[in-house]
């Protein structure tokens, strides 16, 4: 098993910065790519950013490229998803997620799930 907890969120303007954190327990966390997922209300789950195990390899959606950066420490277990440029649509709960195998922007591919942060942009 693993565990993910989640933290970071909260309100910020539109244009403003947050910077999530993913803390993993149990097992190897470098066994593992990583991802950040999310929830708007009224709309499905959807893809954001994923790593590879080593942090060499990343991958966005087209939606937040060039704006938000997934990163990730194997010495502190932690994945982090630095947001820049946020905007009103970017309000979500965010969700990370851990996977062994599978495409790493599927959601099916991932075992383990945090119980998401809630980020709100005003404008």
């Amino acid at each position: 098993q693993v565990q993910l907890v989640e933290s970071g969120g909260g309100l910020v303007q539109a244009g403003g910065s947050l910077r999530l954190s993913c803390a993993a327990s149990g097992r190897t966390f470098s066994n593992y790519r990583m991802a950040w997922f999310r929830q708007a209300p009224g709309k499905e789950r959807e893809f954001v950013a994923c790593i590879s195990r080593n942090g060499g390899i990343t991958y966005y959606a087209d939606s937040v490229k060039d704006r938000f950066t997934i990163s990730r420490d194997n010495a502190k277990n932690t994945v982090y998803l630095q947001m820049n440029s946020l905007k009103r649509e970017d309000t979500a709960v965010y969700y990370c997620a851990a996977a062994r195998y599978g495409t790493c922007s599927l959601s099916q591919s991932y075992d383990y799930w945090g119980q998401g942060t809630q980020v709100t942009v005003s404008s």
